[in-house]
Formats: structure tokens, sequence, C-alpha cells
């Protein structure tokens, strides 16, 4: 029985559904970040990169390379001032406990050092560092007004309610 509930665990997490919930996540993300106008928003995960470098995977020495992308952060913000670069994996989550972002934030950390969680909810947006998360119990910062001022995130959570919640 146990291994039924995990299958269906599974399955429910990598559903259409589910994938189609994170997609819109990740296009409310790249969209209200661009909108706010602070960064360049550049497009990191895998799905960006893996496919020039598929040609590859039968070469045993890139397995390690292409594992490393397989778990690259879904973005790069990029400050105007070209200081800063910020990684960021999004998410969306209907519901989510402490324990539960703060164990994202630990496997997203074991791969990536400095990495930012975008975390959209239907309570609204949170952002904060996985150093931060981890050191907080899991507890994770709403969206500050630093990175995007209240009206733009107020559009953006309304097209999230939209087409998500």
């Amino acid at each position: 029985m146990h291994n039924n509930s995990m299958n269906q665990n599974q399955n429910n997490y990598y559903s259409p559904k589910n994938f189609i919930k994170g997609k819109i996540t990740e296009l409310i993300f790249d969209q209200m970040f661009r909108k706010a106008g602070k960064f360049t928003v550049i497009p990191f995960g895998y799905e960006n990169t893996l496919p020039e470098i598929a040609q590859y995977a039968h070469l045993a020495e890139y397995k390690q390379v292409l594992d490393n992308i397989r778990t690259a952060p879904d973005f790069a913000l990029v400050s105007d001032d070209k200081r800063e670069v910020f990684l960021v994996e999004v998410k969306y989550k209907t519901s989510h406990t402490d324990s539960e972002i703060k164990d994202i934030a630990i496997k997203i950390q074991e791969k990536w050092k400095l990495v930012r969680l975008f975390l959209a909810t239907p309570e609204g947006f949170y952002f904060d560092s996985c150093s931060n998360i981890i050191k907080n119990g899991g507890r994770i910062s709403p969206l500050g007004t630093a990175w995007v001022i209240d009206e733009i995130q107020k559009e953006y959570f309304e097209l999230l309610k939209n087409f998500i919640i």
C-alpha cells in the first residue's frame, strides 16, 4: 500500500497539470521581473540549455556536466549595472510548510550554492535566498518591493489567479 501511494504522489507531481502550472509560474516570474525593469531576465534552466548539449549525452565524460545542467535554476537575473547576478529557481505551491520549503532549499543548495527561490502561492509571491530559508527553518520572505513594486506584483498575481488558482 505504501508503494501505491508513493507512485500516486509521483504521478501527481509529474502530471501534465502540474507541468503546465510550473510553466505558467515561470512565465509570470519572467514577465513580472522584465516589467519591473531592474534586471535583465535570462532563462537559465535545463530546458533552455540541454537541447544543444544533449547530442553529447552518449559521451561518458559529459555525464557530470549534464547532471549539473539538469538541476540548474530556472533563471538568472542580471542587475542593470551588471554588478549582481542572481540565479533563481521558480516554483508554484498550492500550499506549503516551512519544512517542505526548507527541504527544497537544501536540495537546490546541494548542487548550486547561491540560488534564490521564487515561490508563487494562492497567498502571494515569496522570494528569498536558499541560505536564508535554511537558516530560518524554512520560512521564506514575501517578494519585496525592492525587487518588484506592489503595483506590478498585484498585476501579475491577478494573472496567476486567472490561470492557476
